[in-house]
């Protein structure tokens, strides 16, 4: 995992984090996810992350079904800070930037912020499992996981490097899948608030294999 911090516990992360809504974005610990950050108020995050040592941005995703204001979106109650690991600049007024996940939190509070961003006071203690690499993945059903994968890839047509997935620890494998998978707000946050791996692989299976259904039975590829 390419990063420079070691976060041994949830005491060594700041108690308020910037954050990032995004819908169907999903960000585990020690997952990489790649951002194309445009808009005026988030390359100003990005400054600030940067400027104040911490290199953390927290990534939320809105939630529709409580929403009134959509410039101003309800967000789910749980997301997951990552550390800012790769930047460049564009040319164009863009960043790209990579972040690597480090651990999951609660909302406790939105803060009343000068910043164009949205602010929060969050709570790391929930997930303190989060800073043990690989715990629990001994539980996960490897063969199972695998097998819905083949299926799913047959499907839509699509190959992958099967090499680097057999060689994948479980932790690795399960979460950069759940991560790329191409269902919604809801089944990514199912995902993200699941209390372990084992159970984050069986949402995953599930989730695929009623895909897999429905493209048997419509004919749609479920892959919007």
């Amino acid at each position: 995992m390419p990063i420079n911090a070691e976060y041994r516990g949830p005491g060594e992360l700041p108690e308020i984090i910037p954050v990032f809504p995004l819908p169907g974005a999903l960000l585990l610990p020690r997952g990489q996810m790649p951002l194309n950050v445009f808009e005026p108020r988030y390359l100003a995050m990005v400054d600030d992350a940067l400027r104040d040592g911490h290199r953390l941005i927290g990534m939320i995703q809105p939630d529709s079904n409580h929403t009134k204001d959509e410039a101003k979106p309800a967000l789910f109650r749980v997301g997951c800070v990552g550390r800012i690991t790769q930047l460049a600049e564009s040319g164009d007024g863009r960043y790209i930037l990579e972040l690597t996940g480090v651990a999951r939190f609660k909302v406790i509070e939105e803060l009343t912020a000068l910043t164009a961003y949205r602010q929060f006071k969050v709570d790391f203690f929930p997930y303190a499992d989060d800073f043990v690499a690989r715990k629990g993945e001994d539980a996960v059903d490897r063969t199972a996981l695998l097998d819905v994968l083949t299926d799913f890839l047959e499907a839509n047509n699509l190959k992958v490097d099967w090499e680097g997935i057999e060689s994948a620890p479980n932790e690795a494998l399960v979460n950069a899948l759940a991560m790329m998978s191409p269902y919604g707000p809801a089944e990514k946050q199912a995902m993200l608030e699941a209390p372990d791996l084992k159970t984050r692989a069986e949402i995953l299976i599930a989730v695929t294999e009623m895909d897999l259904a429905k493209k048997r039975t419509t004919g749609d590829t479920g892959l919007q």
